[in-house]
């Protein structure tokens, strides 16, 4: 479970290296939509487990809470094609009591083409009673040190956020 080194500086983004799937891919040789969900939260998982010593599973076990999907915003932009080697990169832009949002961007290899774009906002749940609750306190010491710093969430739009991503990929 996290335990937060004071001594430590923690990444607030976190990326992975894939390779697009043929069996993940339609007709079109491109990635099926559904496909981005799975090839996200893989990512995301692996990641947060090997940069912050984090695993969900060992929470559910412990807290007996867990986080469930509450609502995505999803953009493709360009399509991720069979065989393609792909940069999957995610962080944590919100947060309060119960819930977080993470948001997950796609590129090409070489991080200049922006693929696509996901926002997953979740809720904070007992396990038990299936009912929101406050996230543990050192669940929220986690969200506290790999939030992005300096995000106003609330002025966030999603449009002008893929805006932002593609001209710091264009620079």
């Amino acid at each position: 479970m996290f335990k937060r080194d004071p001594y430590k500086s923690y990444p607030t983004e976190t990326e992975s290296r894939m390779i697009i799937r043929f069996q993940d891919c339609d007709p079109l040789q491109h990635l099926n939509n559904a496909k981005y969900f799975d090839y996200y939260f893989n990512a995301r998982e692996d990641q947060v487990a090997k940069l912050y010593d984090f695993n969900p599973g060992q929470m559910f076990r412990e807290f007996k809470t867990s986080w469930v999907v509450y609502q995505h915003q999803i953009a493709y932009i360009r399509p991720a094609q069979v065989s393609e080697w792909v940069r999957v990169m995610s962080r944590l832009i919100f947060y309060d009591t119960d819930t977080t949002v993470t948001e997950y961007y796609m590129t090409d290899d070489s991080k200049t083409q922006l693929k696509n774009v996901l926002w997953v906002t979740s809720k904070y749940i007992s396990v038990e009673t299936g009912k929101r609750i406050p996230h543990h306190p050192a669940v929220m010491e986690l969200l506290e040190v790999t939030q992005v710093p300096h995000l106003n969430f609330q002025e966030l739009n999603f449009n002008d956020r893929i805006r932002d991503i593609k001209n710091r990929l264009s620079l």
